[in-house]
């Protein structure tokens, strides 16, 4: 029987996320049409507003940090954290470039999340969540980072058959790679995409008054091709899956992928079924 190493799992995942850091900072621009609209919700579900101090768990290169840091103005604050610091500073450097003097970077794992108790008045975490091999150790912390009252909101992706822009890719890539199914509880894209699995992870970690919404997000490119090179250059999940192939075998599988993924291609061009399920609660 397999066993899950969440040990190695961490160390395999930093390591993706630092090499994938700028592609996923490229990209940026593609992120925020694809996921604007469900990153607002998420900020609305979360309580996010003028003055806010709002904690962003596994930020990436900050997008969304960005978006909250337009939604406080400059009496409100935000830390931004993440495993990787290749990406965090991608995530600086994106807030001064864009004038945002109200938000701060800190490399941390959000397991071990250590940061002054009850000094958040809201909390933020997109697509992040899924990834946590202990996802109760870091909702407890999210937890004890919040303000009495405070909500958290969390956005990750559906189930496989309603993502198919990133559920073919991962099935192409576990069958050639002889990969085991996900063991229950597992980390993964899709480890918490099933109606109510997010809403009661978050009641067992001690939330209440949960709130569940499932927002139609497809990925809109002008081609195939477009999609294949986003998550080739940027997925760092899809790379981690791959990384027991040889290069040759890498290889054979994206064209695999590739051909795969045209058939969302449209007369409008590329549209990659996505669905994104955004849950909160209050401390």
């Amino acid at each position: 029987m397999t066993v899950f190493d969440p040990k190695g799992y961490k160390t395999t995942t930093h390591a993706q996320w630092q090499d994938a850091a700028k592609a996923w900072n490229d990209w940026g621009q593609v992120l925020n049409q694809w996921l604007g609209p469900a990153t607002q919700t998420m900020l609305d579900m979360a309580g996010v507003t003028t003055g806010s101090h709002v904690l962003d768990v596994a930020a990436g290169a900050g997008e969304q940090s960005l978006s909250a840091a337009a939604r406080i103005g400059p009496t409100g604050r935000v830390l931004a954290t993440d495993i990787s610091e290749n990406i965090l500073e991608f995530a600086a450097e994106n807030a001064r470039a864009e004038g945002y003097e109200n938000l701060d970077t800190m490399v941390v794992d959000a397991e071990a999340l250590d940061v002054a108790p009850a000094s958040f008045d809201a909390a933020i975490s997109r697509v992040g969540l899924i990834y946590f091999p202990d996802q109760m150790a870091a909702l407890a912390r999210i937890r004890a980072a919040l303000k009495l009252g405070s909500r958290f909101a969390a956005m990750v992706y559906s189930t496989p058959q309603n993502n198919g822009f990133f559920s073919v890719p991962v099935s192409i890539i576990r069958d050639r790679a002889a990969l085991p199914p996900p063991l229950p509880g597992q980390p993964g894209p899709f480890s918490l995409g099933g109606l109510g699995v997010l809403s009661e992870l978050l009641e067992r970690a001690g939330f209440t008054e949960i709130k569940e919404t499932v927002i139609h997000s497809p990925l809109r490119l002008p081609s195939a091709a477009d999609c294949l090179r986003f998550e080739r250059e940027s997925f760092g999940a899809l790379h981690q899956m791959l990384s027991g192939l040889t290069a040759k075998d890498q290889n054979t599988v994206w064209e695999e992928i590739a051909v795969a993924l045209t058939k969302y291609e449209t007369a409008d061009g590329f549209e990659g079924p996505c669905e994104m399920v955004v849950t909160s609660g209050r401390n």
